[in-house]
Formats: C-alpha cells, structure tokens, sequence
C-alpha cells in the first residue's frame, strides 16, 4: 500500500468524522444562552417593566387632566400584555426557583 492509499485512509476515517463531530459539537453550544445573555434579558425585562409602569402613570396623569384622552393601550391589546407579562414574572420565578 502506497503513501497516497493510507493518507486517503486516515482523511476518510480520521479526519472527516472528527471535522464533522468539532462542527456539531460548536453548533450545539453556540444554541445556547450563555450566562451574560440571561442577566441581560433579565435586566431588559425589568427594564420593560419600569418602562410599562411609567406609561400607565403618564397616561393617568394626561387623562385626569384631560377628561377626553383615550389612551391607545386601553382594552383586550393592554389586557393581553398584562397576562403575557405575569406569565414571564411566573416563569422566571419557577426557574429562579429551580436554579438556585
């Protein structure tokens, strides 16, 4: 057996699976959050909180002053958001819960 049979060989057996192996094992931790990203979203999620809260305020401050202000989030839109938000705070606390 020449040179050129064992390098096609040891590249068909040893080195392609290897390659392919390293490239899963990348793509299967580049899907996951890392710990950075978390505090992030977590930080961006109070932050949308504050920012809700502060909305709600600013609108019931306009429309005690003026009785013709409809705010545009009134109804089954602000409602929506509402629930959506206490299943984030439900969801957050279960896996705070699970983590620590």
């Amino acid at each position: 057996m020449d040179i050129e049979s064992v390098m096609v060989l040891v590249a068909l057996f040893i080195g392609l699976p290897w390659v392919i192996l390293h490239y899963i094992t990348k793509w299967k931790t580049a899907s996951t959050l890392t710990s950075g990203d978390e505090q992030l979203l977590e930080e961006l999620y109070r932050l949308a909180r504050r920012l809700e809260e502060r909305m709600d305020t600013v609108e019931r401050l306009v429309a005690s002053e003026n009785p013709q202000f409809r705010p545009a989030r009134l109804g089954a839109e602000r409602d929506s958001h509402q629930a959506d938000l206490s299943e984030l705070d439900r969801l957050m606390a279960q896996t705070k819960g699970t983590v620590k």
